[in-house]
């Protein structure tokens, strides 16, 4: 005599129906869930561009912040002027090509300088003469062809001693004084100077682009 339980298992599994209703159950659900999921990764794409170019306006901010407190060129001709024996000469150029100007910067293919600061360093004790400090930004191209803003920096001469990419992906940059113009005919030296930037996340195609404005003013008086 057979014991119940495996002869009288029912072997007959899902029906057609019951399959068809589970997977209309799982296309419900998976519909919403994978909307989730893309704007989840859509969203995570845009945090992480927004945050390297809020990186970006950090550092670019903080560096053209001291480079522009730093700038001043002195003449070295004596003045009768009693507030001003040793007057600040024109310490800004725009548009100033890396092998010329008051300033040189660079070496033959480097884009001309967005703007350029020069300023004389005294903090070299062993010597009484001071060390020309130039500071060009420039907009150049990386290897995929997309600009970036770089700073060169050269001292006493036109070799560049370093070379930072302070904001990538760039769109536009424009530079601005006050009292106005930056350079040329007439030109004083600036108390503020401003650096308007345009950039975009590379990965973010038709978003729109991020702006921010970069300030400093100058310290020596």
């Amino acid at each position: 005599m057979l014991s119940r339980g495996w002869a009288d298992r029912d072997d007959r599994g899902f029906t057609l129906i019951e399959l068809l209703v589970a997977i209309v159950i799982l296309g419900i659900i998976a519909v919403p869930m994978g909307n989730v999921v893309i704007g989840y990764l859509h969203n995570a794409d845009a945090t992480t561009g927004r945050l390297s170019e809020s990186h970006d306006a950090q550092i670019s901010a903080a560096y053209f912040s001291a480079d522009v407190a730093s700038l001043g060129v002195r003449s070295t001709t004596y003045s009768s002027d009693p507030s001003a024996p040793y007057p600040l000469t024109q310490s800004i150029e725009q548009n100033a090509p890396a092998t010329g100007g008051l300033f040189p910067c660079g070496g033959v293919g480097i884009p001309n300088a967005v703007i350029r600061f020069g300023w004389d360093d005294y903090t070299n004790a062993a010597s009484s003469a001071p060390v020309r400090m130039r500071v060009a930004y420039v907009s150049q191209p990386d290897a995929a062809g997309q600009s970036q803003l770089h700073r060169l920096v050269c001292a006493g001469s036109a070799s560049v001693v370093s070379n930072t990419v302070i904001a990538h992906d760039l769109v536009s940059v424009a530079a601005s004084c006050t009292p106005a113009p930056c350079s040329g005919s007439g030109a004083a030296t600036p108390l503020v100077v401003t650096l308007t930037l345009a950039v975009h996340d590379a990965a973010s195609v038709g978003a729109p682009n991020y702006q921010f404005t970069l300030t400093g003013q100058r310290r020596q008086s």
